[in-house]
């Protein structure tokens, strides 16, 4: 079950980007116990995403953009937060 944290930020990112492919992992169980793992279940993500809107943008820009898309969720409301984003056909 994908839980309300994960929700939202599939729900932003398709709202920003309109992907073609996107994953939104839970991560938070290879993290228990550690730092930065608040006992929510929702503290660790990996995003996944494939847009045209990365079309000719550089690695750093299109993080920025998927930070950008997320609000406060990086860095308030989850710990860590991995971004493989790409344009179609990379």
């Amino acid at each position: 079950m994908t839980g309300p944290l994960a929700q939202e930020i599939e729900k932003l990112l398709v709202e920003a980007f309109a992907p073609s492919h996107l994953a939104v992992v839970n991560d938070s169980a290879s993290h228990s116990g550690h730092m930065g793992d608040d006992g929510s279940g929702e503290s660790h993500f990996t995003v996944e995403i494939e847009s045209g809107a990365f079309a000719g943008v550089s690695r750093l820009q299109r993080q920025r953009m998927v930070n950008a898309a997320l609000g406060d969720i990086p860095g308030q409301r989850v710990h860590a937060l991995a971004i493989k984003a790409r344009a179609p056909g990379e």
